[in-house]
């Protein structure tokens, strides 16, 4: 069951001075998958959610629910792992619960059996809101992070894929890197939540999660760690996706008409509509087959913050 890009699934939600928008689809090309392996989670101010369960949009008061199996059921169980967690008020302390739950989960599908098929795995990009301060980037996987204005499109995660773990090891310069992962379709991973890591070791899929920073990234991606702050600009737009968004012959090519789509537009849900229209007016043979998740936030062009929304004590 798809979520449209509706203001009416967010109803009473509340997060502060941003407008968002959210969706989850099967995709387009033409083989379509069996079911959305994707899955989406937003938690407002008061503790209030929507995320996905069986593939339909479920709400409630935070309080958890199970997991098991592979593909969409790994997704469900890291939202589950979310909707237990504290809110976190630094980068370090997110990190910290995220490390653990990634493990927990590691531990908890390691009992499972999947007739010697490899662990599941599953991309995580998400943002904290903290009521006082920059949300909080976390990012594990290939799905991204994107900053737009009208002038211009910037991703602000870095890809966890082959391309990066050559750049990292100084075998792969900048337009090369680029080329890789923004202009071409590449859909292999060395990262993924539960799954695990193949940066320290490429021949050897290590247990734990590899945060790329400053100090292991190639100078021209040292400014886009995956665990830190990310400051919002005023009047800008953050689009946090799953791949199947950019996964078709032409990445670059499609993503660097964001701007001029989402341009003038009045909200993030006309915003976003105006994204998947766009994407569904491509000919089928332009995306490939995969799920399309994607919440997107809109701030205030004075960038104010809402002072009534703050949790409750």
């Amino acid at each position: 069951m798809p979520i449209p890009p509706s203001s009416d699934i967010l109803s009473g939600l509340r997060f502060g001075a941003l407008d968002v928008a959210a969706c989850s689809r099967l995709g387009a090309g033409p083989r379509l998958r069996a079911e959305n392996q994707d899955n989406l989670l937003l938690i407002d101010h008061a503790g209030d959610a929507i995320w996905l369960h069986e593939q339909a949009p479920l709400r409630r008061l935070l309080d958890g629910m199970g997991g098991h199996g592979h593909g969409r059921e790994a997704a469900e169980a890291v939202v589950a792992g979310l909707l237990a967690m504290q809110p976190c008020a630094t980068a370090a302390a997110l990190a910290q619960q995220l490390d653990a739950l990634h493990a927990e989960l590691q531990r908890h599908f390691g009992e499972a059996r999947f007739n010697d098929a490899p662990r599941p795995g599953t991309t995580l990009t998400m943002l904290e809101l903290p009521p006082d301060g920059d949300p909080l980037l976390y990012h594990a996987g290939d799905s991204r992070l994107y900053e737009i204005t009208r002038a211009r499109v910037s991703p602000l995660t870095v890809d966890h894929v082959p391309a990066t773990a050559l750049a990292m090891g100084g075998q792969m310069d900048e337009a090369q890197w680029w080329q890789q992962v923004h202009g071409e379709h590449r859909p292999q991973v060395s990262q993924a939540f539960i799954l695990g890591n193949a940066f320290a070791d490429p021949m050897h899929l290590q247990d734990p999660l590899f945060a790329l920073s400053a100090q292991n990234l190639p100078a021209w991606l040292r400014h886009l760690p995956d665990r830190r702050p990310v400051a919002l600009a005023a009047g800008a737009s953050y689009l946090l996706a799953s791949d199947g968004l950019w996964s078709c012959s032409d990445p670059y090519g499609w993503v660097s008409q964001w701007p001029q789509l989402l341009g003038g537009r009045a909200d993030a849900a006309t915003m976003l509509g105006a994204l998947l229209a766009a994407y569904e007016a491509h000919p089928a043979a332009f995306f490939y087959p995969d799920n399309v998740s994607a919440i997107l936030l809109r701030t205030p062009d004075d960038g104010a913050r809402d002072e009534t929304v703050l949790p409750l004590a």
